[in-house]
């Protein structure tokens, strides 16, 4: 179990958010020149706006889980600083791409490399089919990690998106921690990147000032992915699915249907799920109020299973997980209906 107490936790996290609004404070002229993104037909936003806001949250959340380290957490300061040296290495490749876009085969096999060092850094502590071989599996897992880094990165397409979906996921996470039940090394991680992305929140509300960019989106993507596998290494599969879920979903079933059409899914588009639902009448603040509180039921969710230790509980919350996903995904595909005047 950690040594940290939730208030030096709150204290920690709260850092992280001080931190990364000074940071964004003192960039936002740079990115204003440098890094400012035009609307097209697939935006969601209709003005220049400068992206980059991740070279913030990363950097705040690298202070935030050094902080969470010297504060007494039993966590390995090595491994963090592998994922963290990963993440900065996915956040030079976002960067480079906000600017100058890379070529799609380029750019994946990029942070594939990544991938491929920092499992060869610290092996996942995980097997999922004993019945198949290791390497294989391993790859499998590769792969997996290589696709959550690109669905983060594909679901960042509208103000506080990201924000509403990492927060009650990294808090829940480092609650986990706290708790014992998964490994002290995502404590760090959590914290630091939960307290970054309240410190980013007030940039990016709705109409949003600043955008992640992909400098944000990608190592977002590998730090948490990182972090549920470490909880599924600890028999939580279930909570390590849960708590993710809605992205999963949205950018999972997004995929596939583009590919059915014979689309070439790389490409921009404005057909996840989330993107129909502003097309259909939904306005920016109620999609992101849904997808916020579906990832606090999401949360409670996974708590539920560590609490109870049961495969039947794991299965029911599953279950119950899908049926309140597949709800929100449905509402988003319809189209709303006007309110009428009943005075």
């Amino acid at each position: 179990m950690t040594a940290l107490a939730p208030t030096t936790s709150l204290a920690i996290a709260a850092t992280a958010a001080v931190i990364c609004t000074i940071l964004i404070l003192a960039l936002r002229p740079l990115l204003q020149r440098y890094a400012l993104t035009r609307p097209n037909a697939r935006s969601s936003h209709v003005t220049p706006t400068p992206q980059g806001g991740g070279l913030a949250v990363i950097a705040a959340t690298a202070i935030g889980a050094a902080l969470t380290v010297l504060s007494g957490s039993t966590a390995s300061g090595t491994s963090v600083l592998i994922v963290l040296a990963a993440g900065f290495c996915l956040a030079a490749v976002g960067m480079v791409d906000d600017v100058r876009p890379i070529p799609v085969i380029p750019r994946l096999t990029l942070q594939l490399a990544v991938v491929v060092v920092l499992f060869t850094a610290l092996p996942p502590q995980i097997r999922f089919f004993e019945t198949i071989p290791v390497a294989i599996e391993r790859a499998f897992i590769v792969l997996g990690m290589l696709w959550f880094i690109n669905l983060v990165n594909f679901m960042d397409g509208l103000d506080w998106m990201t924000v509403a979906e990492m927060v009650p996921m990294t808090v829940a996470l480092g609650a986990i921690a706290l708790l014992g039940e998964a490994p002290a090394n995502i404590l760090p991680i959590a914290l630091g990147l939960a307290g970054a992305l309240l410190g980013f929140a007030p940039f990016n509300r709705p109409v949003a000032k600043l955008f992640l960019g992909d400098v944000g989106s990608l190592p977002i993507g590998l730090l948490t992915g990182w972090c549920l596998l470490e909880l599924a290494s600890r028999q939580h599969l279930a909570a390590a699915i849960l708590l993710p879920l809605y992205y999963l979903s949205d950018a999972t079933i997004t995929l596939f249907r583009r590919l059915v059409k014979g689309e070439r899914f790389w490409d921009a588009h404005r057909s996840h799920f989330y993107q129909r639902a502003t097309d259909n009448g939904f306005s920016v603040t109620q999609v992101i109020a849904r997808v916020f509180l579906l990832n606090l039921a999401l949360a409670g969710l996974a708590m539920t299973t560590i609490a109870a230790s049961s495969r039947s509980i794991d299965l029911t919350m599953l279950a119950l997980g899908a049926c309140v996903v597949t709800a929100v995904l449905f509402q988003f595909s319809q189209a709303r209906v006007a309110q009428t005047d009943q005075r």
